[in-house]
Protein backbone atom coordinates (compact mmCIF):
# COMPACT_ATOMS: atom_id res chain seq x y z
CA UNK A 1 0.00 0.00 0.00
CA UNK A 2 1.51 3.85 -1.29
CA UNK A 3 0.89 6.27 1.69
CA UNK A 4 3.26 9.37 2.58
CA UNK A 5 5.02 8.99 5.74
CA UNK A 6 3.27 10.60 8.61
CA UNK A 7 5.20 11.51 12.00
CA UNK A 8 3.66 9.36 14.87
CA UNK A 9 3.91 10.65 18.46
CA UNK A 10 2.09 10.44 22.08
CA UNK A 11 0.86 13.10 24.16
CA UNK A 12 -1.60 13.83 27.69
CA UNK A 13 -4.75 14.74 26.72
CA UNK A 14 -7.63 15.35 29.26
CA UNK A 15 -11.54 14.62 28.52
CA UNK A 16 -12.97 17.72 31.08
CA UNK A 17 -15.47 16.50 33.34
CA UNK A 18 -18.16 18.66 34.66
CA UNK A 19 -21.51 19.51 36.01
CA UNK A 20 -24.44 19.95 33.58
CA UNK A 21 -27.48 20.86 33.01
CA UNK A 22 -30.34 18.68 34.44
CA UNK A 23 -28.31 17.39 37.07
CA UNK A 24 -26.35 15.67 34.96
CA UNK A 25 -22.20 15.34 34.80
CA UNK A 26 -19.87 14.13 32.63
CA UNK A 27 -16.52 12.55 33.93
CA UNK A 28 -13.62 13.75 33.78
CA UNK A 29 -10.85 11.39 32.06
CA UNK A 30 -6.76 11.54 31.65
CA UNK A 31 -5.15 9.55 28.64
CA UNK A 32 -2.41 9.81 25.58
CA UNK A 33 -3.94 10.76 22.67
CA UNK A 34 -2.21 9.90 19.28
CA UNK A 35 -0.47 12.91 17.38
CA UNK A 36 -0.24 12.58 13.69
CA UNK A 37 2.00 15.08 12.23
CA UNK A 38 2.11 17.45 14.94
CA UNK A 39 -1.54 17.82 15.31
CA UNK A 40 -3.54 15.62 17.91
CA UNK A 41 -5.69 13.04 15.96
CA UNK A 42 -8.70 13.42 18.12
CA UNK A 43 -9.11 16.96 16.31
CA UNK A 44 -9.18 15.55 12.68
CA UNK A 45 -12.51 13.56 14.08
CA UNK A 46 -14.39 17.53 14.38
CA UNK A 47 -17.09 17.33 17.59
CA UNK A 48 -16.56 13.75 19.11
CA UNK A 49 -16.30 13.53 22.62
CA UNK A 50 -14.10 10.63 22.88
CA UNK A 51 -10.56 9.36 25.09
CA UNK A 52 -7.99 6.73 23.66
CA UNK A 53 -7.52 3.42 25.12
CA UNK A 54 -4.67 4.52 26.97
CA UNK A 55 -6.52 6.02 29.57
CA UNK A 56 -4.73 6.89 33.10
CA UNK A 57 -7.17 5.11 34.98
CA UNK A 58 -7.42 1.76 33.72
CA UNK A 59 -5.92 -1.32 35.25
CA UNK A 60 -1.87 -1.35 34.48
CA UNK A 61 -3.05 -5.06 32.90
CA UNK A 62 -5.45 -3.37 30.37
CA UNK A 63 -3.29 -0.71 29.96
CA UNK A 64 -0.37 -2.69 28.63
CA UNK A 65 -2.36 -5.23 26.75
CA UNK A 66 -3.53 -2.12 24.67
CA UNK A 67 -0.36 -0.94 23.88
CA UNK A 68 0.57 -4.56 22.84
CA UNK A 69 -2.33 -4.29 21.23
CA UNK A 70 -1.46 -1.51 18.83
CA UNK A 71 2.65 -2.65 18.52
CA UNK A 72 0.26 -5.84 16.65
CA UNK A 73 1.90 -8.23 19.59
CA UNK A 74 -1.50 -9.76 19.92
CA UNK A 75 -4.60 -10.46 17.87
CA UNK A 76 -7.03 -7.54 16.67
CA UNK A 77 -9.97 -7.63 19.03
CA UNK A 78 -12.11 -6.77 16.42
CA UNK A 79 -12.60 -8.94 12.94
CA UNK A 80 -10.65 -7.61 9.56
CA UNK A 81 -7.77 -5.97 11.83
CA UNK A 82 -9.63 -3.41 13.20
CA UNK A 83 -8.34 -1.72 16.77
CA UNK A 84 -10.47 0.71 18.80
CA UNK A 85 -8.56 4.09 18.47
CA UNK A 86 -10.62 6.62 20.09
CA UNK A 87 -14.05 5.04 22.93
CA UNK A 88 -17.05 6.38 24.49
CA UNK A 89 -15.24 8.52 27.57
CA UNK A 90 -18.36 7.44 30.12
CA UNK A 91 -18.22 3.24 29.72
CA UNK A 92 -16.14 2.41 26.74
CA UNK A 93 -18.85 0.32 25.66
CA UNK A 94 -18.64 -0.24 22.03
CA UNK A 95 -22.35 -0.32 21.75
CA UNK A 96 -22.04 3.36 22.44
CA UNK A 97 -19.71 4.34 19.36
CA UNK A 98 -16.26 3.78 18.55
CA UNK A 99 -13.87 5.58 15.64
CA UNK A 100 -11.48 2.00 14.73
CA UNK A 101 -8.73 1.94 12.22
CA UNK A 102 -7.48 -1.04 10.52
CA UNK A 103 -3.74 -1.26 12.10
CA UNK A 104 -1.40 -3.39 9.77
CA UNK A 105 2.53 -3.78 9.44
CA UNK A 106 4.46 -2.90 5.71
CA UNK A 107 7.56 -4.16 6.30
CA UNK A 108 9.27 -2.38 9.12
CA UNK A 109 6.37 0.85 8.41
CA UNK A 110 3.19 0.63 10.43
CA UNK A 111 -0.59 1.49 8.84
CA UNK A 112 -3.66 3.13 10.11
CA UNK A 113 -6.12 3.05 7.66
CA UNK A 114 -10.48 2.39 6.88
CA UNK A 115 -11.24 4.84 9.72
CA UNK A 116 -14.75 4.06 10.87
CA UNK A 117 -17.37 4.85 13.40
CA UNK A 118 -18.60 1.47 14.29
CA UNK A 119 -21.48 0.29 16.99
CA UNK A 120 -20.69 -3.52 17.02
CA UNK A 121 -18.35 -5.81 15.65
CA UNK A 122 -18.19 -4.88 11.59
CA UNK A 123 -17.81 -1.93 10.43
CA UNK A 124 -19.74 -0.23 7.37
CA UNK A 125 -16.95 1.95 5.34
CA UNK A 126 -19.07 2.70 2.86
CA UNK A 127 -21.65 4.12 5.65
CA UNK A 128 -19.50 5.28 8.49
CA UNK A 129 -15.99 5.46 7.09
CA UNK A 130 -14.23 8.46 8.20
CA UNK A 131 -13.38 9.16 3.98
CA UNK A 132 -11.07 11.56 4.05
CA UNK A 133 -8.97 10.69 7.23
CA UNK A 134 -5.59 8.30 6.14
CA UNK A 135 -4.09 6.31 5.01
CA UNK A 136 -1.05 6.97 7.19
CA UNK A 137 1.87 5.16 6.86
CA UNK A 138 4.63 5.49 9.96
CA UNK A 139 8.09 4.99 10.33
CA UNK A 140 8.05 1.68 11.98
CA UNK A 141 11.53 2.71 14.60
CA UNK A 142 9.24 5.66 15.38
CA UNK A 143 6.09 3.82 15.77
CA UNK A 144 7.84 1.27 18.00
CA UNK A 145 9.69 3.41 20.20
CA UNK A 146 6.79 6.11 21.33
CA UNK A 147 4.54 3.19 22.48
CA UNK A 148 7.59 1.38 24.01
CA UNK A 149 8.28 4.08 26.27
CA UNK A 150 4.54 3.66 27.92
CA UNK A 151 5.17 0.19 28.57
CA UNK A 152 9.03 1.10 30.14
CA UNK A 153 7.11 3.54 32.38
CA UNK A 154 3.86 1.44 32.90
CA UNK A 155 0.30 3.34 33.22
CA UNK A 156 0.78 6.59 33.36
CA UNK A 157 -0.49 8.05 36.75
CA UNK A 158 -2.39 11.24 36.04
CA UNK A 159 -5.34 10.91 38.43
CA UNK A 160 -5.81 14.67 39.49
CA UNK A 161 -6.05 15.98 43.35
CA UNK A 162 -7.36 19.62 44.60
CA UNK A 163 -6.92 20.90 47.95
CA UNK A 164 -10.35 23.24 49.07
CA UNK A 165 -9.51 25.96 51.08
CA UNK A 166 -12.11 27.89 53.18
CA UNK A 167 -14.49 27.74 56.13
CA UNK A 168 -17.78 27.54 55.07
CA UNK A 169 -17.95 23.58 54.73
CA UNK A 170 -21.00 22.55 53.17
CA UNK A 171 -20.09 24.61 50.34
CA UNK A 172 -16.83 22.92 50.02
CA UNK A 173 -18.46 19.73 50.92
CA UNK A 174 -20.37 19.84 47.53
CA UNK A 175 -17.98 21.29 45.59
CA UNK A 176 -15.49 17.84 46.57
CA UNK A 177 -18.51 15.73 45.97
CA UNK A 178 -18.96 16.95 42.84
CA UNK A 179 -15.31 16.62 41.77
CA UNK A 180 -15.26 13.60 43.22
CA UNK A 181 -18.32 12.32 40.96
CA UNK A 182 -16.34 13.24 37.88
CA UNK A 183 -12.80 11.76 38.83
CA UNK A 184 -11.32 14.59 40.97
CA UNK A 185 -9.95 13.62 44.06
CA UNK A 186 -10.53 16.32 46.64
CA UNK A 187 -9.35 17.59 50.56
CA UNK A 188 -11.23 20.04 51.99
CA UNK A 189 -9.10 22.07 55.30
CA UNK A 190 -9.30 25.72 56.77
CA UNK A 191 -5.65 26.82 56.55
CA UNK A 192 -2.40 24.38 55.18
CA UNK A 193 -0.92 25.26 59.10
CA UNK A 194 1.12 21.96 59.94
CA UNK A 195 0.49 19.99 56.47
CA UNK A 196 3.77 18.45 55.27
CA UNK A 197 5.64 19.60 52.55
CA UNK A 198 5.33 15.93 51.02
CA UNK A 199 1.62 16.44 51.34
CA UNK A 200 1.56 19.67 49.41
CA UNK A 201 3.47 18.60 47.19
CA UNK A 202 0.31 15.56 46.50
CA UNK A 203 -2.19 18.47 44.75
CA UNK A 204 -2.37 19.32 41.25
CA UNK A 205 -4.70 22.71 42.15
CA UNK A 206 -5.81 24.41 45.12
CA UNK A 207 -8.93 26.32 45.22
CA UNK A 208 -10.38 28.92 47.95
CA UNK A 209 -13.52 29.08 48.99
CA UNK A 210 -15.15 32.57 49.16
CA UNK A 211 -14.95 32.41 52.62
CA UNK A 212 -11.22 32.50 52.68
CA UNK A 213 -9.96 35.77 53.51
CA UNK A 214 -6.91 37.39 51.68
CA UNK A 215 -4.77 36.65 54.68
CA UNK A 216 -5.49 33.28 54.56
CA UNK A 217 -4.85 32.79 50.95
CA UNK A 218 -1.26 34.70 51.16
CA UNK A 219 -0.68 32.13 54.32
CA UNK A 220 -2.04 29.15 51.80
CA UNK A 221 0.65 30.33 48.59
CA UNK A 222 3.35 31.30 51.31
CA UNK A 223 2.80 27.51 52.24
CA UNK A 224 3.22 26.44 48.64
CA UNK A 225 5.93 28.71 48.00
CA UNK A 226 7.80 27.00 50.89
CA UNK A 227 6.77 23.39 49.73
CA UNK A 228 8.43 24.42 46.62
CA UNK A 229 4.60 23.98 45.27
CA UNK A 230 3.86 25.76 41.73
CA UNK A 231 0.29 24.67 41.56
CA UNK A 232 -2.54 27.02 40.20
CA UNK A 233 -4.94 28.51 42.51
CA UNK A 234 -8.77 29.31 42.31
CA UNK A 235 -10.24 32.29 43.17
CA UNK A 236 -13.78 31.18 43.86
CA UNK A 237 -15.52 34.16 44.45
CA UNK A 238 -18.95 32.23 43.64
CA UNK A 239 -20.90 30.08 45.59
CA UNK A 240 -22.08 28.10 42.35
CA UNK A 241 -21.04 24.55 42.55
CA UNK A 242 -21.04 23.77 38.43
CA UNK A 243 -19.22 27.39 37.86
CA UNK A 244 -16.48 26.08 40.52
CA UNK A 245 -16.17 22.76 38.95
CA UNK A 246 -15.32 24.58 35.06
CA UNK A 247 -12.71 26.89 37.31
CA UNK A 248 -10.92 23.54 38.94
CA UNK A 249 -11.26 21.96 35.37
CA UNK A 250 -9.37 25.00 33.67
CA UNK A 251 -7.03 25.43 36.02
CA UNK A 252 -6.03 21.81 35.82
CA UNK A 253 -5.44 22.02 31.90
CA UNK A 254 -2.10 22.05 31.47
CA UNK A 255 -1.75 20.79 28.37
CA UNK A 256 0.47 22.51 25.39
CA UNK A 257 -2.00 25.24 23.63
CA UNK A 258 -1.42 23.54 20.11
CA UNK A 259 -3.25 20.77 21.65
CA UNK A 260 -6.47 22.75 22.98
CA UNK A 261 -9.67 22.73 20.63
CA UNK A 262 -10.57 26.12 22.89
CA UNK A 263 -7.52 28.39 23.22
CA UNK A 264 -8.78 31.84 24.43
CA UNK A 265 -11.65 33.46 26.07
CA UNK A 266 -12.81 36.97 26.86
CA UNK A 267 -15.69 38.51 28.05
CA UNK A 268 -16.73 42.34 28.50
CA UNK A 269 -19.28 44.79 27.32
CA UNK A 270 -21.88 43.50 25.22
CA UNK A 271 -19.99 40.29 24.15
CA UNK A 272 -17.61 37.31 24.59
CA UNK A 273 -14.85 36.13 22.46
CA UNK A 274 -13.52 32.53 21.94
CA UNK A 275 -10.82 31.02 19.95
CA UNK A 276 -10.94 27.95 18.02
CA UNK A 277 -8.18 25.70 17.18
CA UNK A 278 -10.19 23.08 15.67
CA UNK A 279 -13.81 22.43 14.32
CA UNK A 280 -15.23 21.48 17.46
CA UNK A 281 -19.12 22.65 18.82
CA UNK A 282 -19.01 24.93 22.30
CA UNK A 283 -21.10 26.07 24.64
CA UNK A 284 -21.03 29.36 26.47
CA UNK A 285 -22.93 29.65 29.91
CA UNK A 286 -23.12 32.81 31.98
CA UNK A 287 -23.20 32.54 35.82
CA UNK A 288 -24.65 36.11 37.54
CA UNK A 289 -24.33 36.38 41.02
CA UNK A 290 -27.09 38.65 42.61
CA UNK A 291 -26.80 41.40 45.82
CA UNK A 292 -28.51 38.59 47.70
CA UNK A 293 -25.87 35.99 46.92
CA UNK A 294 -27.83 33.79 44.51
CA UNK A 295 -26.48 32.18 41.62
CA UNK A 296 -28.22 32.47 37.96
CA UNK A 297 -27.29 30.75 35.32
CA UNK A 298 -28.09 31.27 31.94
CA UNK A 299 -27.36 29.39 28.48
CA UNK A 300 -25.61 31.71 25.97
CA UNK A 301 -24.67 29.77 22.57
CA UNK A 302 -24.21 26.33 21.51
CA UNK A 303 -22.82 25.48 18.36
CA UNK A 304 -20.21 24.53 15.73
CA UNK A 305 -17.76 26.72 15.35
CA UNK A 306 -15.04 26.87 12.62
CA UNK A 307 -10.99 27.50 13.33
CA UNK A 308 -10.47 31.20 14.43
CA UNK A 309 -11.56 33.89 16.94
CA UNK A 310 -15.75 33.93 17.31
CA UNK A 311 -17.63 36.55 18.92
CA UNK A 312 -20.38 36.17 20.91
CA UNK A 313 -23.40 38.65 22.23
CA UNK A 314 -23.91 38.78 25.37
CA UNK A 315 -27.60 39.18 27.48
CA UNK A 316 -26.96 42.29 29.45
CA UNK A 317 -29.30 40.65 32.31
CA UNK A 318 -27.36 37.16 32.10
CA UNK A 319 -24.00 39.05 33.28
CA UNK A 320 -25.51 41.54 35.31
CA UNK A 321 -22.86 42.40 38.42
CA UNK A 322 -20.72 39.89 39.06
CA UNK A 323 -20.31 37.94 36.31
CA UNK A 324 -18.53 34.36 34.79
CA UNK A 325 -18.41 32.46 31.01
CA UNK A 326 -18.19 29.38 31.06
CA UNK A 327 -16.82 28.13 27.74
CA UNK A 328 -16.79 24.35 27.38
CA UNK A 329 -15.78 21.84 23.94
CA UNK A 330 -14.73 18.32 24.16
CA UNK A 331 -11.12 18.00 26.37
CA UNK A 332 -11.53 21.71 27.19
CA UNK A 333 -13.32 24.28 29.47
CA UNK A 334 -12.33 28.03 30.00
CA UNK A 335 -13.55 30.04 32.21
CA UNK A 336 -13.42 34.19 32.09
CA UNK A 337 -14.53 36.85 34.29
CA UNK A 338 -16.81 39.52 32.83
CA UNK A 339 -14.74 42.68 32.58
CA UNK A 340 -16.82 46.28 32.67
Amino acid sequence: MSAEYATFGLAPAMRAGGLLAGGDYQVHREFVDFVVDGCPLLFRLSDLDAVSPLASDVPPAIFTAQVRGLLLETEAPLPAGRYIVYGCPECADLACGAVTAVIERDGEDFIWRDFAWQTDEHADLELNGYHGIGPFRFRGAEYRTALAALLDGGSPDTRRRVLLIGARVALLARLAAALRTIGIGADIAQDTDGVPADELRSYDAVVFGRSAGAGQRDAVRRALAAAGVDVPCVDGSAPAVPLLVAQTEHALDRSPREQRRLTDLTAAGDAAEVEVTSSCRVRLTAYRVDRFSRVHCQDLFDGVLEPGRHRVPLDPKAVKGEAFVVARAAGTVLVAAVGR
